[in-house]
């Protein structure tokens, strides 16, 4: 099956891209979108690629080969963006991607542990070199911090009461597979609407998959090595696909549409109210009908982008929430 980018024509048109812009594509998965940036930014341009998964990385190479002299890769998470691009000579870039979420291989492949719906282990972890595993998580989290993966991250209201089901059953047998985790969600959680019965096991994966690869505290530190980064004029596009990546996006640019006066003193002498960047969308951008239709998995993607105006100073990145 061919792979079909996100949102493509409107990435392309928010990063605005020009012959021999430095690049920075934070989420390569299989290569879609860095190889329309690599025909934009040609031979002078650099693009720079970051992806953890080993099997994504191979295969998004062989789709870029003619460009592997403009391209660099990092086997790596994108918390370390500043440091792997600064490390490659780089101090300042033109334009960021962040395509979030899931790539199409971690779904398809039952032994990613990702999807509810097929039989395969616990595992969920974008970088198979990580420890931590969805498997650890459900075996070995105490009931309180189980409930409070259920709900911070997967805005379960019943939390508690999955986490006190799991604790039980695990004492007789431990969970090893998605289905026999799938199974119980269902049986405590299912409910009826319109006359079908729900199942919410895809929130809860979300939430178990958020805490193995500690996702919003990594887009939080992302996004603010990413400002840092960007020179004046450059663009950040971001695509996210549930509404706690959204929530973090729009409260983290607002912050800095017009960020707060640290004192009336410093007011006189430097515009610390002035905004550090400029929406460029006053509205997230969603796809159409028809690129829903031509790709299912898009249906949920809402895509901010911004440009920056003035010079950002990192305030210290506060946890998503503490264990």
């Amino acid at each position: 099956m061919e792979h079909v980018s996100v949102l493509k024509n409107d990435v392309q048109k928010y990063l605005e891209l020009e012959a021999g812009d430095v690049v920075v594509d934070a989420t390569l998965g299989l290569g879609g979108h860095s190889l329309d940036i690599l025909k934009k930014i040609g031979e002078k341009g650099v693009l720079m690629a970051f992806e953890q998964d080993e099997r994504n990385l191979k295969e998004a190479k062989e789709r870029l080969k003619d460009y592997k002299k403009q391209t660099v890769y990092f086997n790596d998470n994108f918390r370390y963006l500043k440091s792997r691009v600064t490390g490659a000579g780089h101090k300042k870039i033109d334009a960021i991607l962040f395509d979030l979420g899931l790539s199409s291989p971690h779904v398809d492949d039952a032994e990613r542990g990702f999807s509810f719906m097929k039989e395969g282990p616990l595992d969920m972890r974008f970088d198979q070199k990580n420890k931590l595993t969805a498997e650890i998580v459900i075996n070995t989290y105490p009931e309180e911090l189980l409930a409070n993966v259920f709900y911070n991250y997967g805005e379960e209201r019943m939390s508690r009461k999955l986490a006190r089901a799991i604790c039980t059953d695990r004492k007789d047998k431990p969970f090893t597979s998605t289905t026999q985790l799938a199974g119980l969600i269902e049986r405590v959680l299912a409910v009826k609407k319109h006359g079908k019965v729900f199942n919410p096991a895809a929130r809860i994966f979300q939430s178990i998959r958020i805490e193995v690869n500690d996702e919003m505290n990594v887009l939080k530190e992302a996004l603010s090595q990413a400002m840092e980064l960007l020179d004046i004029g450059g663009r950040i596009v971001i695509m996210s696909y549930h509404s706690l990546e959204d929530r973090i996006v729009k409260q983290f640019f607002k912050n800095l549409e017009r960020p707060p006066v640290k004192s009336q003193e410093l007011s006189i002498y430097q515009n610390y109210d002035d905004p550090i960047v400029e929406v460029l969308t006053k509205k997230p951008v969603v796809p159409t009908d028809a690129e829903i239709a031509q790709n299912t998995r898009s249906r949920s993607a809402k895509l901010r982008a911004y440009k920056k105006i003035k010079e950002y100073t990192p305030e210290p990145v506060e946890a998503e929430w503490s264990k």
